[in-house]
């Protein structure tokens, strides 16, 4: 991946509806370039998907917390799967440092959200735990 390739990507990040003439305008690049690296940058894996976040997801979701756990022993995937199981775990992610992964939350209440702590903490490999609760996102913007 270049500059340019990154730049794209940014663009994507900021306003994934940019459509190719939009992204080549506020790039300064061709329309073809656009389409051509946008082609290999999905075939590359690069790019693995494109989503949308709706109203409706962030409404039924209003209560956002990280959880970073520690797992002791030979439990780690079935501790990892029983988590993924729960409603409010969104994702798991692997990680390096003190922590053995971080757990991405999302629950309509704090309520739900204690209630699905104590449930990962009482799994039997996890031996510690921290959680942050998410009080606001940005998203980086262009400089202009």
């Amino acid at each position: 991946m270049d500059e340019t390739d990154h730049r794209i990507l940014a663009a994507l990040k900021r306003d994934g509806r940019l459509g190719l003439a939009a992204l080549a305008a506020e790039l300064g690049i061709s329309r073809n370039t656009v389409r051509a690296r946008l082609t290999r940058l999905i075939e590359t894996g690069e790019i693995a998907g494109f989503t949308a976040l709706t109203r409706g997801d962030l409404a039924e979701s209003p209560v956002r917390a990280l959880m970073m756990v520690a797992i002791e022993g030979p439990g780690t995937d079935r501790a990892v799967g029983r988590m993924l199981a729960m409603p409010a775990v969104q994702a798991v992610h692997a990680t390096s440092g003190r922590w053995d992964v971080i757990v991405d939350l999302a629950t309509d209440s704090l309520t739900h959200l204690d209630e699905t702590l104590s449930r990962i903490r009482k799994l039997e490999a996890v031996t510690q735990s921290e959680t942050h609760l998410l009080m606001s996102t940005r998203r980086a913007t262009s400089v202009r």
